[in-house]
């Protein structure tokens, strides 16, 4: 192929689009259905807990567009980081919803499902090819056994390695977002360079747009650089708007490591086809010596209860960092009392949503705030400790007054009952990569289910 025509509807799976975008992706013409499937964005509750931050019925929704475009076009559709976090549970999910929908429609589409999960017995194996990414040091076999899960970011070899062995529809595991969209183009021999970049700016759909909601994008990859549209005709890409998604959850906005090397896009260039397509050339792509894929790993930090209150009262408010200290001096004395507990036997965070939330210290405006809201957020090792402390923390979040102050104030819970349990609390504790032959640490397997 000279060229490769590319269709990524939106940013990630679930997200909904408008069908008249894929019609129109489809008059084009396309080569490839790309779409991301997740992200670490919303924090390692769905890593650790192996769970979708996207609905059953959205992904059903968004994956019966894409299976009956991908068929109608007789191209392949690739899917990544399955389930939100691409565990193996998490492609499981997504490629049973297919079966169901591609059984309901008449479709019959070769599967392949790319598992990335990793256990911690085989990782120790490889503990002395494992590196530390800033600001972690070096792993530990304790580590690795108190995750719940832990994932392989996958570069483009195993989506290729599933295309070549007559996939139609791939469901990946946790991958970077780019190998999605470059695997097929790569596989088909587009320059490294352009692809990597293109797969970069597409990422997130219509984000490189000037109406990011509008839907995904339109993208030609050739031997010399791409050209990228927005597939929403009220929409347009300009070379600002591309030019800045290399600014978007990158380190360095002239270069992005993936697993294979680094793309450089120094010196690339931006211009204007028309007034709502760009072209995008001088991109490159540098080999790695070592192959190197990335780890992510979550684990339980303990049970957590919230609640929330929100402070109007003028005389808290002229000084709402005292009131917030003294609450936390009597939350302290009140679980001591009442509780038995000490203080490393539970942990609380109070924060003050309205009041210098985004500025800190810097905050230029003088005079008091309005209305604060306040969320008190327990960790315990176990849910009825959370849920107690909570609970002792009640009257002094609805009554508390300050020093000054001769009358109980009433503040204003959310919702009753004031306290919502949150269940188990997660965090990452792997930013490490293992040293790595491409497709060494996954799993293909064949077919829409086990």
């Amino acid at each position: 192929m000279d060229q490769v025509r590319m269709l990524t509807p939106t940013g990630m799976l679930g997200a909904g689009w408008d069908e008249a975008t894929i019609e129109r992706g489809l008059e084009l013409g396309v080569d490839v259905i790309t779409v991301d499937g997740g992200s670490t964005d919303s924090g390692p509750y769905y890593l650790g807990s192996a769970s979708a931050k996207t609905t059953a019925k959205a992904v059903a929704r968004d994956l019966r567009s894409l299976l009956r475009a991908a068929a109608r076009a007789g191209v392949p559709l690739i899917i990544g980081s399955c389930g939100t976090s691409g565990t193996d549970a998490g492609v499981d999910w997504v490629a049973g919803i297919a079966a169901e929908i591609m059984a309901e429609e008449g479709l019959n589409l070769r599967v392949a499902r790319i598992y990335s999960e990793q256990t911690p017995a085989a990782l120790k194996e490889r503990l002395d090819h494992i590196h530390p990414l800033p600001p972690l040091g070096e792993l530990t076999a304790e580590t690795l056994e108190s995750c719940t899960h832990i994932v392989g970011m996958m570069g483009h070899h195993p989506i290729v390695e599933a295309l070549r062995a007559g996939a139609q529809i791939v469901f990946a595991g946790r991958a970077t977002d780019t190998a999605v969209a470059a695997a097929f183009p790569l596989m088909q021999g587009m320059p490294a360079g352009p692809t990597w970049h293109a797969s970069k700016i597409v990422e997130c759909g219509g984000q490189c747009t000037t109406n990011p909601r509008g839907g995904g994008v339109y993208t030609t990859i050739d031997g010399t650089g791409f050209t990228i549209e927005p597939l929403a005709a009220d929409s347009a890409c300009t070379p600002f708007t591309v030019a800045a998604h290399m600014l978007y959850e990158t380190v360095n906005p002239f270069e992005m490591r993936e697993p294979d090397g680094t793309l450089d896009v120094r010196d690339a260039t931006y211009v204007a086809v028309d007034d709502r397509t760009v072209r995008v050339e001088g991109s490159k792509f540098h080999t790695a010596d070592q192959h190197t894929i990335k780890l992510e790993g979550a684990r339980i930090t303990g049970y957590e209860t919230t609640s929330f209150t929100a402070i109007r009262d003028p005389l808290i408010l002229a000084d709402v960092e005292s009131w917030a200290d003294l609450l936390r001096t009597h939350l302290r004395q009140r679980v001591s009392q009442t509780l038995g507990l000490n203080d490393d036997e539970y942990a609380f965070d109070l924060r003050l949503y309205g009041y210098n939330g985004v500025l800190d210290e810097l905050e230029f405006e003088a005079g008091p705030p309005r209305e604060v809201g306040v969320m008190l957020l327990v960790n315990a090792p176990d849910q009825a400790t959370a849920t107690a402390v909570a609970k002792v923390a009640n009257p002094l979040m609805l009554h508390l007054p300050t020093a000054e102050m001769h009358y109980l104030p009433s503040l204003a819970f959310a919702g009753s009952p004031a306290e919502t349990e949150r269940g188990a609390a997660y965090e990452f504790v792997l930013n490490h990569v293992v040293d790595s032959e491409p497709t060494d640490l996954f799993r293909i397997e064949y077919g829409a289910t086990k």
